[in-house]
């Protein structure tokens, strides 16, 4: 029985991370050829060594999102040695700034998610979505909060680094579509499994609550009454990074356990 992404090439960028990790198990799992790429190569090394372990394929960069010449460099060696590059799903931290009015936020406080979260995802796209139109076929994968698409208090510079994201993929899928490229996203929030003290440190400061008064309360907001897992995200990421996905493009895909309902 064939696999969702049997023959497929997918670069994760920040595949090391919780969310990262979790989506480059599932796309090997799923007969996936990955690439790991991140600033930290320790957890992108733990990642492939379970991966290959469980008789996938990984192979690990170290390289900086942001940095134009290494996702150039890297994309070409991609192909260099795999042949193309089907899928590029870009995970990377943004450096999120959250639990502040936005009156009290400095400006460099508001803009560095928009900038790296835009620049990074620009660069990731912009070095695949030209492999993928020589090849004419390919997904690029992003993922957000979906605070874009609404204004809940407190979110700081999540909704508006969402917002700028979200719009260039929009233009993006109508760019590439022409090409056989697709450009697919996924909203979702309080994955469980990536709610630790230092994650929620980072992004809210110091006084943030305990991860599980978080998990509570995201879950008393929810539809499903629960956090969306790691596993919902992968697998949702899978599906559309596949051929059965053929007709979703330039939309996102609401994996949120009913936190947002649109």
């Amino acid at each position: 029985m064939s696999r969702l992404l049997d023959g497929k090439n997918a670069i994760l960028y920040g595949g090391g991370g919780g969310i990262g990790g979790g989506v480059a198990r599932a796309f090997a799992r799923e007969g996936a050829r990955v690439f790991l790429a991140g600033r930290t190569a320790g957890p992108l090394e733990a990642v492939a060594a379970e991966i290959t372990g469980q008789g996938g394929a990984a192979e690990v960069a170290v390289l900086d999102a942001l940095d134009e010449r290494a996702v150039d460099e890297h994309a070409a060696a991609v192909v260099a040695s795999a042949g193309s590059i089907d899928v590029s799903f870009n995970l990377i931290s943004r450096g999120d700034v959250q639990g502040r009015p936005l009156v009290e936020l400095a400006p460099d406080e508001l803009l560095r998610a928009v900038t790296n979260g835009l620049r990074s995802s620009f660069l990731t796209a912009r070095a695949a979505g030209r492999q993928m139109m020589r090849q004419r076929s390919g997904v690029v994968l992003h993922l957000n909060s979906g605070s874009a698409a609404g204004a809940m208090p407190g979110m700081g510079s999540t909704g508006p680094a969402d917002a700028a994201t979200e719009a260039f993929m929009r233009y993006l899928a109508a760019e590439l579509g022409p090409h056989g490229v697709r450009v697919c996203g996924i909203w979702t929030a309080g994955v469980a499994e990536t709610l630790t003290v230092e994650k929620l440190v980072a992004v809210g400061g110091p006084d943030v609550p305990a991860p599980e008064a978080v998990r509570q309360a995201i879950a008393g907001m929810s539809v499903l009454g629960r956090t969306p897992g790691l596993a919902d995200v992968a697998e949702a990421a899978a599906f559309l990074a596949s051929d059965r996905a053929a007709g979703i493009t330039g939309t996102m895909t609401n994996v949120s356990a009913g936190l947002m309902l649109r």
